[in-house]
């Protein structure tokens, strides 16, 4: 194997060309038809994805590899008998692979703590 493969990274073809294989990561999503070097990229990387998966929007794409999608939901108020708007704002890490640009909505999937805030992994761009 090449020394700058990981051990996980699976090669295949001629050993001219050697390709990367993405891994599937069980949620039914598209593999990205870009590869990338980034550990903590579910598809080419060593990151696992667990629990929730959301959709939202990219409101933010400012920071280096973290995107910020921003999520609306309904909240009855009894008192006045209406629905009000609320929003929630999640950053999420953004794989060079996938480069998820503001205005695009997206899903996103839970996984370890990447940083002090950084808790999900941008899986998919949905058109």
């Amino acid at each position: 194997m090449g020394e700058d493969r990981k051990s996980w990274q699976k090669e295949r073809g001629d050993n001219e060309k050697m390709k990367l294989e993405s891994m599937d990561i069980g949620l039914g999503t598209k593999l990205p038809k870009k590869t990338c070097n980034d550990e903590r990229c579910p598809y080419h990387g060593s990151l696992k994805v667990r629990g929730k998966t959301l959709e939202g929007r990219v409101v933010s794409d400012k920071m280096m590899s973290t995107v910020i999608v921003e999520r609306e939901r309904l909240y009855y108020v009894k008192k006045y008998e209406r629905f009000e708007k609320r929003t929630s704002r999640i950053p999420a890490h953004n794989p060079p692979c996938i480069n998820a640009k503001a205005g695009d909505k997206v899903k996103i999937a839970e996984c370890r703590l990447l940083s002090k805030t950084v808790a999900f992994v941008v899986v998919e761009v949905k058109k």
